[in-house]
């Protein structure tokens, strides 16, 4: 029988933190916001983070994740061509299209190139014609946009386009689950983020007439702005209002946000920046493990083995209040056990669980330190022996 198992541990590095220690102030004028320490896994801002709302570009996040898992599984490649087909083009041409890469109808275009287009440029055109490539039509794409979703546990949302253009509210999402999108594409394909993300700006098409070369920035309110910013998305609609997902990387912390509903592009910029500024600034991290550290044992049931050392699958730390010096950090590593035999190494099998004062709990993965395989017959029949007799 599986029962939840566990176990307080004692940290010679402890601060000793004032227990009635709370999340420093902070207020935005946008009615949906929320912030995640990723570090840590600790939710430093929440404010109406469930409420459903229509994400407007931000569903392009989703797009360009599903665009690199199938490249991380070799399903496509950055150099496949996709062909833009004149009805697409004629749909998502001109001024009523919104934002545009500005292809051509019957243009060849790389994978690659379209996420540069949807990525930094925002086209609507781009997301689209990769849609189709990927998927046969944009309707297949967004559903397996959709299952994508509910792999990552983002349980509040559903995709009925790639782009995020007003389908009267078949898509949908959460600023939940937009930072949960945003740290799946961050930890999951590091690489293909830093490669597009980044980006400043991009150049695709050509003027009509003077036949010159089109250069387009990108939206991003951080960039240039926040130390370590480097993503995500922007969104923008007359149902949405402005809004935007981003991220930053200071000294080891990486922090998540996500702001809705905001009435204008320039509020967009000073709430989006004031928010990531405090996050850095009112909070700190404390390391607690390094990268493959052992935290603690497991025991396992039916295995060659019956202990498996958990050990941290990066480096893990606690997110406290910027202004506080010392404290008392209570941790514990919860799972479900004994955990059943085979378990291979890197495995997710076990949580560190951190309590600083009134903060909310931080939630940290742990990992098996080795695979460890079933136990033999005579193995198995000796457990089942013994916990008889137990």
């Amino acid at each position: 029988m599986k029962r939840n198992a566990l176990f307080l541990l004692t940290l010679t590095t402890a601060l000793t933190l004032p227990a009635s220690a709370a999340a420093p102030p902070f207020d935005t004028v946008a009615p949906v916001a929320f912030m995640k320490d990723l570090s840590s896994g600790a939710i430093l801002y929440a404010k109406d983070a469930d409420r459903r709302i229509p994400p407007a570009s931000m569903a392009k996040m989703m797009t360009t994740h599903l665009a690199f898992h199938l490249i991380k599984q070799g399903e496509i490649k950055l150099n496949q061509m996709c062909q833009v087909r004149p009805e697409t083009w004629r749909q998502w041409h001109g001024p009523e299209a919104g934002s545009t890469m500005f292809l051509s109808a019957g243009e060849q275009v790389s994978v690659e190139n379209l996420l540069h287009g949807v990525v930094t440029l925002s086209g609507n055109d781009a997301s689209v014609v990769l849609a189709e490539c990927l998927a046969g039509t944009e309707q297949a794409f967004a559903a397996r946009m959709t299952a994508e979703a509910k792999r990552l546990g983002m349980n509040n949302s559903n995709f009925g386009n790639s782009n995020g253009w007003p389908d009267e509210g078949v898509t949908f999402t959460t600023a939940r689950d937009l930072a949960l999108l945003a740290e799946a594409t961050i930890l999951e394909t590091p690489d293909l983020y830093k490669a597009f993300y980044q980006k400043e700006s991009f150049t695709w098409g050509r003027t009509l007439g003077g036949n010159q070369p089109i250069t387009q920035g990108n939206r991003n309110p951080l960039l240039g702005k926040v130390q370590g910013a480097d993503g995500l998305k922007t969104g923008h609609t007359a149902e949405a209002g402005y809004g935007f997902t981003g991220s930053a990387e200071q000294n080891g912390r990486r922090l998540v946000m996500v702001v809705a509903g905001l009435g204008s592009y320039n509020q967009r910029i000073d709430e989006s920046v004031k928010f990531m500024n405090w996050g850095f600034r009112a909070w700190k991290s404390q390391p607690l493990f390094k990268q493959g550290e052992k935290v603690a044992d497991a025991k396992v049931q039916l295995g060659g083995e019956d202990e498996v050392a958990l050990v941290a699958p990066r480096n893990l730390a606690v997110t406290l209040p910027g202004g506080l010096m010392n404290g008392d950090i209570r941790v514990k590593v919860v799972y479900d056990g004994p955990i059943k035999a085979p378990i291979k190494k890197g495995q997710h099998i076990a949580n560190l669980v951190v309590q600083t004062g009134d903060t909310p709990p931080q939630t940290m993965a742990l990992v098996a330190a080795d695979d460890v395989e079933e136990a033999g017959f005579f193995g198995r029949f000796w457990t089942a022996l013994t916990s008889i007799f137990a």
